[in-house]
């Protein structure tokens, strides 16, 4: 019988690798976790980008599904360092009025203020919300058949609707711009079949777990599943890059946190000629450009609500986040595109030096841009936030090729590991009834090419053990997932 160094091998240390250690270690087996960095995370790095003093976070920023993530609600990362801040107000929208929508904890006063929509928002979202935790381990894992049925068919005849069809039932700016921001987190035309399914998702989080802030910064999150996973007896191995199969130790499985791209750079001799085809068709969606701000002040935001959320969607209307969308998906750069902002120093006193706030904004951009949207974001942070531009002492851009020199994962400065859309909502990376299985023996992928997909929840990392477990090793693996 052959002597192997470890049992399995972990290749990459995102929210995934680390997931997929952690079940594999539990199960009692000796893990090793390799990343190419000199520190580990993938995108939950933190580092002081522009001043000392001023702790950004370098990729992800934003979690609304770590604090509900099914998996990581089974681990004990608390005591493992990370603490978790709730701002009054998960997300905002604003408008160009002086107004702004807000995504609240309580289902009841968000649906309030949403005036003659009040209604239908509690018809949409409070049945969601209600079967979450039932529905969770279903939706945020492979396709297969649901356990509980009759809920999920029923949160599946809305989530499968693109939001410009959805957001037909509410009248309102305030309720249409709310959706039309949170759809766009999926990173492709608001037309899409199953945009609206991104949207739900992150709104169920918000009313159940709001969208909390890692305090000291995402790192955190990182350092503590490292922390949990090394408790357990598993090992992290830091400036490890894999470029070949050669890079790995001596193993019986191994588990792959890298995209179709990477994964066929570094073991795609060992494949099936069908399966690396179907890798080589893989998609990637539009990419994004980051920059991070040290701010002299809060961002003086008009709208009060923006000034009590970790949160803001910047872009206006339904209509202007829907056009700016459609516009970049075809390879155009809008004049005013849609911005993901997060202002965690108004939160998280431990970000910024006494009296001063960083802010951490993208907008998305076709897959490779290099164009500078630096300008323009700013301008866009200015329309609702007069004075803004005032308060920059400093800032770090990132353009896609820098995201991707940075993460390697970022094809393009696709952050989610690929587009989400109904092609490759569930057959991501290939079409087959195990996603995280390849065609080699004991080769599996672990990232977020796989079910569900981008965000930091560990997911994709969990499902992918299990498989590992059952395919590798024979092992029958009970289901430890939260469900409240």
């Amino acid at each position: 019988m052959a002597n192997y160094e470890f049992d399995a091998v972990v290749v990459g240390s995102g929210p995934n690798g680390l997931s997929a250690a952690i079940t594999l270690q539990r199960a009692g087996l000796s893990v090793v976790v390799l990343e190419a960095k000199e520190t580990i995370g993938g995108g939950l790095r933190s580092a002081e980008l522009t001043q000392p003093g001023f702790v950004h976070d370098i990729c992800s920023a934003i979690h609304p599904l770590a604090a509900g993530s099914p998996f990581f609600r089974t681990l004990p990362l608390a005591d493992h360092g990370l603490e978790f801040v709730d701002p009054p107000i998960a997300a905002a929208h604003p408008f160009d009025d002086g107004t702004a929508a807000a995504l609240r904890r309580s289902l009841v006063e968000t649906a309030q203020s949403l005036s003659v929509d009040e209604q239908a928002y509690r018809n949409l979202l409070a049945p969601i919300v209600q079967d979450w935790p039932t529905m969770a381990p279903d939706i945020l894992g492979p396709l297969r058949f649901p356990k509980h049925p009759i809920n999920m068919a029923s949160f599946g005849l809305d989530a499968l609707l693109p939001i410009t069809q959805l957001v037909k039932r509410f009248k309102t700016k305030e309720a249409r711009g709310l959706f039309g921001g949170m759809a766009a987190h999926a990173i492709q035309p608001l037309s899409n079949l199953t945009t609206s399914a991104i949207a739900l998702v992150l709104m169920t989080a918000g009313h159940l777990y709001d969208w909390p802030i890692p305090k000291g910064g995402s790192q955190t999150i990182a350092n503590a599943l490292a922390s949990y996973f090394r408790s357990l007896g598993g090992k992290i191995e830091t400036g490890q890059r894999v470029q070949s199969l050669k890079d790995i130790p001596s193993t019986r499985v191994v588990l792959f946190d890298v995209t179709p791209r990477q994964l066929l750079g570094i073991a795609g001799e060992r494949f099936s000629a069908l399966y690396r085809t179907q890798l080589e068709h893989y998609r990637y969606g539009m990419g994004v450009f980051k920059i991070d701000w040290a701010l002299d002040g809060p961002i003086p935001f008009t709208a009060p609500e923006c000034q009590q959320a970790g949160t803001i969607h910047i872009g206006g209307t339904f209509e202007e986040i829907a056009d700016a969308e459609q516009a970049t998906s075809s390879g155009k750069h809008p004049d005013k595109p849609y911005i993901l902002l997060a202002q965690q120093s108004l939160f998280d006193p431990s970000r910024s030096p006494t009296g001063k706030h960083t802010a951490w904004a993208y907008c998305h951009v076709p897959n490779g841009s290099t164009v500078d949207r630096t300008q323009i974001i700013e301008q866009q942070v200015e329309r609702f936030a007069p004075g803004f531009r005032d308060r920059i002492l400093d800032r770090h851009t990132m353009n896609t090729a820098q995201m991707e020199t940075y993460n390697a994962n970022y094809i393009g400065g696709d952050i989610n590991g690929g587009i989400i859309d109904i092609g490759q909502l569930y057959t991501r990376p290939v079409v087959s009834l195990s996603p995280y299985k390849t065609s080699a023996p004991g080769m599996f992928i672990c990232s977020s090419s796989t079910p569900p997909g981008g965000g930091v929840h560990g997911m994709c990392g969990y499902h992918a053990a299990r498989v590992a477990l059952r395919e590798g090793f024979g092992l029958p693996v009970p289901i430890t997932l939260a469900t409240t």
